[in-house]
């Protein structure tokens, strides 16, 4: 359909507001139209209200339903083979996450699997979760490589995340993550694997717009994070970064020094450290399914960040290790249990504020005139019961780009 409406919405959440991500009270601001409509014209939003003219048009009655911008989530691990099934069971069994990866588990577990696949298998598996992302009213998706752990690895799952924006059902967004552990074969001369990492760089820079990098004392340090970052800089790469998830203020100072468009997790991070990324305007992405999905009782300051005036995004970190899920309504509901954030304020986290920190708030995030008709109408009368139902995904039909999308 070139031109059509969406009718009979109990509420619309446009989002419109300023060109930039929400802060403070603004994050509750969800600009919604009740009892409204919205009409989409070759994939683009082209109009939202309570009294338009729809007549003539093609309809989706939405029965009463609400109508929501596509989630954006900032911050996966998604391409991938096998699972880690049989350490989650470990985990239950009294295992830490720790003594799993000492025994050769963990990450590098994931990467032997992912080493061994083709890009063909890859792809395949990635479709499978691309349909889980629907069904949870996801349109765009952050994607990391990360379980490669060599180039040639590490450019094939770029390679399969770029063919998976192709193809056009769910938008994503690649993110070199080379430096995501230091693999088996290097681990007695860590020297030579960033050495590897840098090389890469250049290639992966015509594949990704971002670099990451887990940066904690016992996985790579200040100085080589700070190596492979200004590196990436240099390639033209803007930077997130895993900061904090164990050790207080290490990997936020390097956001904050580099001007990183991100610092992700930060379950450790002091308000010092807090004050210092809002300084700099590096955006906090906060998992609260790695937490929950770990059995680890620390969250991330939500609130303080919320009263600092920064702007807070949320997202899934789906992997196959700490937090299986892709879930962005479970998201919601672990942010208003654990990160004591209102319903509003999660839905603009999880929306708009993470379509800027990817350098997207231009073309989704909102339903705003001119910007991709990339919504989810969700099978629920008032939007706060998304994450007040925990436990269910809520999508009934899920549009990006104004073509509906499978949702099985």
């Amino acid at each position: 359909m070139s031109e059509f409406a969406v009718v009979n919405c109990s509420q619309i959440l446009t989002l419109a507001g300023p060109a930039r991500a929400r802060v403070g009270p603004e994050l509750r601001e969800l600009a919604i139209v009740e009892n409204g409509a919205m009409i989409v014209r070759d994939g683009r939003i082209a109009a939202v209200g309570r009294d338009l003219d729809v007549a003539g048009l093609e309809a989706i009655d939405a029965g009463g339903r609400v109508v929501l911008p596509g989630f954006v989530d900032a911050h996966t691990h998604t391409v991938f083979a096998g699972t880690r099934a049989d350490e989650y069971e470990l985990r239950a069994l009294g295992a830490t996450y720790a003594e799993i990866a000492a025994r050769g588990g963990g990450i590098r577990s994931t990467v032997r699997k992912t080493r061994a696949a083709s890009e063909e298998e890859l792809l395949e598996a990635a479709r499978r979760y691309r349909t889980w992302f629907l069904r949870g009213g996801t349109t765009t998706v952050e994607a990391k490589s990360g379980y490669g752990l060599s180039p040639e690895a590490e450019l094939k799952m770029l390679r399969v995340i770029r063919r998976l924006d192709g193809e056009g059902s769910v938008r994503y967004v690649p993110t070199f993550l080379g430096a995501h552990e230091c693999p088996d074969e290097h681990r007695a001369n860590r020297a030579e694997y960033v050495r590897l990492v840098l090389e890469t760089l250049p290639e992966a820079a015509k594949l990704a717009p971002f670099c990451d990098i887990f940066c904690e004392p016992n996985v790579f340090t200040l100085a080589e994070a700070g190596e492979i970052l200004r590196a990436a800089q240099r390639v033209g790469m803007r930077l997130r970064l895993h900061a904090d998830q164990f050790t207080a203020d290490y990997g936020s100072q390097l956001a904050a020094e580099l001007g990183a468009a991100t610092a992700d997790h930060l379950e450790a991070t002091t308000e010092s450290g807090l004050r210092m990324l809002h300084a700099a305007g590096v955006q906090p992405v906060l998992l609260p399914a790695s937490v929950y999905a770990l059995g680890l009782k620390h969250y991330p300051a939500a609130r303080t960040m919320i009263e600092l005036g920064m702007p807070v995004v949320l997202a899934t970190d789906f992997n196959p290790g700490s937090s299986p899920t892709t879930s962005m309504p479970m998201v919601l509901s672990l942010a208003s249990t654990h990160l004591k954030m209102n319903p509003a304020e999660a839905i603009s986290a999880a929306t708009i504020n993470a379509a800027y920190s990817l350098g997207r708030g231009a073309e989704i995030g909102s339903l705003e005139t001119g910007k991709f008709a990339d919504f989810a109408i969700h099978d629920v009368r008032d939007y706060r019961e998304i994450a007040y139902f925990f436990g269910r995904e809520t999508a009934w039909k899920v549009a990006v780009g104004g073509e509906l999308q499978a949702l099985s």
